[in-house]
């Protein structure tokens, strides 16, 4: 068991005991149920009652923002994986704008997402944790429980973002955060900005969030496997502007704190794209990608290449933009 887990020393998540991410109950959990019905209700009625294009353009428009500077730049590539360093002001920004997606406060979001990360890397793990049900069952058990394991294994998130006053407020307070933008889109175009610039946009975020989660653990292809991982991330090339490059999940299981997702030619990549811009106006810097990351034992070319080819696709994967 100690040469198991000895490659994943340092995450966030430590157990001893493999079983701690497979023996757990799923069950109802009100509060999360609740939260997305009542979006998903108030997007259908209330989007269809005062549907105009004005009111639809700012659901575009706001649902890709978020994407793109809260889901993917923030909360993901920054508070998460800590990808690429940027001033305390634009990272909290970038949280904040997470926030708005509507999926979790940012330390629960980041500990829901280290759980899953940890427990897909083992061989084993509750069918929760790596979208192994069938779509529908799976559906539910996302959008409506929580997974209860009986004997869970220990996050430490580190100081710098659990004893930050900012976050815990975003976590204490999350919900409630959607009322101030809500608040300014009926001063600047009624209820019909409200049902698609809050409602929509929160239920297209929760319910893409899960289905990019589902299908890229599930279906598409590959260029690396992670050995002895009790799941395989999946690239979903037709999404990939839409989750703004984060559909790359094979590519993100290989090198998961790179700050480029789409590693290849043709594989779009809005959110590197983004950090390109950003580092070039001096706004962000050391960016992390797979050339400087740690090699790791497990990693595999799905191909068949062989360790050669995969170590010439890494250090490819830094030659272009920077």
């Amino acid at each position: 068991m100690t040469a198991l887990l000895s490659s994943r020393e340092n995450h966030r998540i430590q157990t001893n005991d493999i079983d701690s991410v497979v023996n757990g109950k799923v069950l109802y959990s009100p509060a999360k149920s609740l939260w997305l019905s009542f979006m998903l209700v108030a997007a259908l009625l209330g989007g269809i009652l005062t549907f105009s294009w004005g009111a639809f353009v700012v659901f575009l428009v706001t649902t890709a923002t978020v994407l793109l500077l809260g889901h993917s730049l923030g909360s993901h590539r920054k508070l998460i994986h800590d990808s690429y360093q940027c001033p305390k002001w634009l990272e909290y920004a970038f949280v904040y704008c997470g926030v708005q997606v509507g999926l979790a406060g940012p330390l629960g979001l980041l500990s829901q997402h280290d759980l899953r990360d940890f427990a897909q890397r083992l061989p084993k793990c509750h069918e929760y944790l790596r979208h192994g049900s069938s779509f529908w069952r799976d559906a539910w058990w996302q959008f409506h429980c929580d997974l209860h394991l009986s004997n869970p294994p220990q996050l430490k998130i580190e100081s710098r973002i659990a004893s930050d006053r900012f976050y815990q407020f975003l976590e204490r307070t999350w919900m409630l955060q959607q009322l101030p933008l809500a608040l300014l889109f009926y001063a600047l175009g009624g209820w019909g900005f409200v049902f698609w610039g809050s409602c929509a946009r929160v239920t297209a975020g929760v319910i893409g969030h899960w289905m990019i989660g589902y299908f890229a653990h599930n279906h598409g292809s590959m260029h690396y496997e992670v050995h002895g991982a009790a799941v395989q991330g999946r690239n979903i090339r037709f999404t990939s502007l839409l989750t703004m490059g984060e559909s790359w999940h094979n590519n993100h299981h290989a090198f998961p704190a790179s700050a480029r997702l789409g590693l290849f030619p043709g594989e779009w990549d809005p959110g590197w794209w983004a950090l390109v811009v950003l580092q070039k106006l001096g706004l962000v810097w050391e960016i992390r990608l797979p050339a400087a990351l740690p090699e790791r034992a497990e990693l595999r070319a799905y191909d068949g290449i062989g360790a050669i080819e995969l170590d010439r696709r890494r250090r490819s994967a830094t030659a272009e933009d920077l």
